[in-house]
């Protein structure tokens, strides 16, 4: 079991890497012509940094707002079966905290929420890292904003590469178990190949379907 002290480090680095590229989104989004207020108001509301990217993408390239929401939405389509992962971890069961729940499940919070067995450090993990988030995003995307075009490429500073990285850090505690190992193999496989032919974000939701061998496998053994 990962120590608490470890989980909060850990946590508090994730927040810093998802505050610098909420500071390059903040930029690039002012840098492509759009009011302050736009991406500000977007990262409060949406919350959703791939999405987000996605749709300042296609307005600055002169796209329409309606395939650009729709991108954004099937990018986040990703979300709901990660929110059902963690849904016990919203607790209580007021509709305020369960939609202020479903608004800071991303990745990173499902990620480290599902990795501790203990309910109570479960649900105390997830709120953490929500929040923790939340406020390192926005203030970075605040803070972006009011630099301007000053941050126009972040492949340039390896920025893009920040999260992924991250989430490989996260999970390769899991990948010691075979059939967590194979079904991650069989997914990346998927969205790999997936990449080649559909639009993104379609990739990532078809590598679900990795799931089903482990699940049958697991149904076999019990």
């Amino acid at each position: 079991m990962r120590s608490i002290w470890r989980t909060r480090r850990d946590i508090g680095l994730v927040c810093l890497a998802d505050g610098l590229v909420g500071a390059s989104f903040g930029a690039i989004a002012v840098g492509a012509g759009l009011p302050i207020w736009v991406p500000i108001a977007m990262s409060v509301l949406v919350f959703a940094g791939a999405a987000q990217f996605i749709v300042v993408g296609v307005l600055a390239a002169g796209g329409n707002p309606l395939a650009a929401m729709a991108g954004a939405l099937l990018v986040n389509t990703r979300l709901i079966p990660l929110g059902y992962s963690v849904g016990d971890s919203f607790g209580g069961v007021s509709w305020t905290r369960k939609i202020l729940g479903a608004h800071l499940v991303t990745d990173e919070s499902v990620a480290f929420a599902t990795a501790e067995p203990d309910p109570q450090r479960r649900r105390s993990t997830f709120w953490l890292c929500g929040v923790g988030l939340f406020v390192a995003w926005n203030i970075g995307v605040l803070g972006g904003a009011f630099l301007g075009g000053r941050i126009t490429d972040t492949a340039a500073l390896g920025l893009d590469a920040a999260f992924p990285a991250v989430l490989i850090a996260l999970v390769a505690p899991a990948l010691r178990d075979p059939l967590t190992r194979n079904t991650a193999l069989l997914g990346a496989v998927i969205a790999v190949a997936a990449a080649l032919i559909l639009p993104p974000g379609l990739p990532v939701l078809l590598a679900l379907a990795a799931v089903v061998p482990a699940f049958v496998a697991t149904k076999a053994t019990t």
